[in-house]
């Protein structure tokens, strides 16, 4: 067992808006190196970090908006968000469940706080996630993958550490509940005060974990408080966490892509002149029709 030590912790960054329903601290691509090529598959990741949103007659979120050349991952942990998109796929995304949707060619997207949530008001806590594909999957046909809570995954801890959400990848014998089209590992760790949970990945993979619920104590040796994110160094494997209260830990990691990245606003490929088509192909409106 070699251990993977950290390479830094990251304090949250004042937040600002996306749209007028995501209160979202910026980690990726961001400051203290964490860059698109850095993270590699994660281009992005905006945390809206608990925050109570008050009662709305007319839903918050982001209107109709164009993706190409990778895939969003959104991870709830308080509130619910109603999504639409140009292929027709529709639903909420509830309290513990993920939207995994894969723009590849081209999709248009909305989302907002679910209606009755908005009439009620709330504590609102999303992660979005923005995975890279590479070239050969680019273009490829996009496709929608709901993750209910019920419907993920776990790996119970002994005893009464907590439950190991296994949303991709695979943690001990358990293999996670989303395809994906590289090796990528992203687990929610829920620990009781005390719980303990190993973790192992290839020495080369890109590992990061952000503490979203409570505060944990890294390798016996840093407390890593609410709301922080954690890169790992890429040489050893292994690593623990352990939970100093009760604790939600979101743990991603994946193989590098390895390929250029030429990303600008929703669009992320491989060369300039691809973005351009991007842009070209969207004005021309190949992205399909969503009503605003």
């Amino acid at each position: 067992m070699k251990k993977k030590n950290i390479d830094r912790v990251v304090a949250p960054r004042p937040p600002h808006y996306v749209g007028d329903g995501f209160r979202v601290h910026n980690f990726i691509p961001g400051v203290n190196g964490l860059s698109m090529q850095r993270m590699d598959p994660f281009i992005m990741l905006d945390y809206n970090s608990k925050f109570y949103f008050p009662p709305s007659d007319r839903p918050r979120g982001v209107g109709v908006h164009p993706h190409r050349g990778f895939e969003t991952v959104t991870i709830a942990y308080k509130g619910k968000v109603a999504h639409h998109d140009s292929s027709g796929n529709s639903g909420v995304i509830g309290e513990g469940d993920v939207q995994w949707m894969t723009a590849a060619s081209g999709i248009l997207h909305k989302e907002y706080h679910e209606t009755e949530f908005s009439k009620k008001g709330g504590d609102f806590q999303m992660i979005q996630l923005w995975v890279n594909l590479p070239a050969k999957d680019k273009m490829s046909k996009p496709k929608y993958q709901g993750l209910t809570n019920a419907g993920i995954n776990k790996f119970q801890l002994p005893d009464n550490g907590g439950v190991i959400e296994v949303i991709a990848g695979q943690y001990k014998d358990v293999k996670g509940t989303a395809s994906t089209f590289t090796p990528v590992n992203l687990q929610n760790a829920r620990l009781n005060k005390g719980g303990k949970a190993e973790f192992s990945f290839p020495a080369n993979h890109n590992v990061a974990l952000l503490v979203v619920e409570g505060s944990v104590k890294v390798n016996d040796e840093e407390i890593v408080p609410t709301d922080h994110f954690v890169l790992f160094k890429n040489e050893g494997e292994d690593f623990t966490i352990e939970a100093s209260e009760n604790a939600v830990v979101l743990i991603l990691g994946g193989a590098p892509i390895n390929e250029p990245i030429a990303a600008q606003g929703p669009f992320v490929m491989n060369s300039r002149a691809e973005l351009i088509e991007a842009f070209e192909d969207y004005n021309l409106g190949k992205f399909g029709y969503l009503e605003g």
